[in-house]
């Protein structure tokens, strides 16, 4: 078998390699390693960080969200669908002869969307709301469950 080696002009010609080899590197790997980017960069929310948990009955959702007022939170369900949205007001008192040189805080609205194996029943929801996280119980609809059948 032939052996392959990648052909590099720029190792001949000495000057160049200097001026090419950080545009190289720049574009090594960029088709193979995924390229992330922090929201907070392009003024984007950050996401709603959500961890799911399920029983035989009922899902758990812990919802992070931090710096929102229980009064701006919304949570609305359709069928196996759930979503959480909310808005994150700037009230900002600013003292007398004092300037802002730097806030890293987003205000605005975010929303999130999971969809869940089995059909909710919204009449036995759940939820609460304390320093910062949402926690909400959302029973499986009983007509969607599973029916067991023994066998005689």
């Amino acid at each position: 078998m032939a052996n392959i080696t990648n052909y590099r002009p720029t190792e001949q010609w000495g000057g160049l390699s200097a001026m090419t080899d950080p545009i190289d590197d720049l574009f090594r790997g960029f088709f193979v390693r995924p390229l992330a980017l922090e929201p907070h960069a392009w003024g984007q929310a950050a996401p709603i960080r959500i961890d799911v948990s399920e029983s035989e009955k009922a899902y758990r959702l812990v919802a992070e969200m931090p710096g929102v007022r229980k009064e701006d939170i919304n949570v609305s369900i359709d069928g196996n669908e759930v979503t959480i949205s909310a808005e994150v007001k700037n009230e900002k008192q600013a003292d007398e002869g004092e300037r802002t040189l730097r806030s890293e805080r987003f205000y605005g609205k975010v929303s999130r969307t999971l969809t869940l194996g089995f059909p909710i029943d919204e009449a036995g929801a759940q939820a609460k709301y304390a320093d910062g996280v949402l926690e909400l119980t959302l029973p499986k609809s009983e007509a969607a469950m599973p029916k067991r059948i023994t066998v005689n």
